[in-house]
């Protein structure tokens, strides 16, 4: 009887509702933090195979191919990780109302940013021996 009424004092009715909460966001945290990684992860193979069947499956170098939007640029290359750090910093700002939003946000933007570090520094540099990380496209 006395192992009862202990184990009943213990379990999580008797609990500060503090308590609860808190062991349930940690749940949803860890859980959430497995999940955002591993869409990451995905987005950023999404990404990077995309990348590199227009580098390599149809011939395109954005250097290249997009000089024309020097103009409209002052000069500076855009890579798709800018965008992507454009996205994350966003993610930050996003109300918490729009939290599903906000989370995919965040995911794009960094897949977005791994896929242009993978893509610059794990492909091209190996495959062409050159990064080609130009910040400003050339005269």
């Amino acid at each position: 009887m006395r192992n009862c009424f202990f184990s009943l004092v213990q379990s999580s009715y008797f609990r500060p509702e503090s308590d609860v909460w808190r062991d349930h966001l940690m749940k949803d945290l860890k859980q959430s933090s497995k999940s955002t990684f591993l869409w990451i992860l995905a987005l950023t193979i999404l990404f990077e195979t995309l990348t590199c069947f227009l580098r390599f499956g149809l011939d395109l170098q954005s250097t290249r191919d997009t000089s024309m939007l020097r103009s409209l640029t002052f000069g500076f290359r855009i890579h798709h990780g800018y965008v992507g750090v454009i996205m994350v910093l966003l993610s930050l700002l996003l109300p918490a109302q729009l939290a599903k939003v906000r989370t995919w946000v965040f995911r794009i933007g960094m897949a977005l940013v791994l896929s242009d570090l993978a893509h610059h520094f794990l492909v091209l540099w190996p495959i062409t021996g050159d990064p080609k990380f130009d910040l400003l496209y050339p005269n």
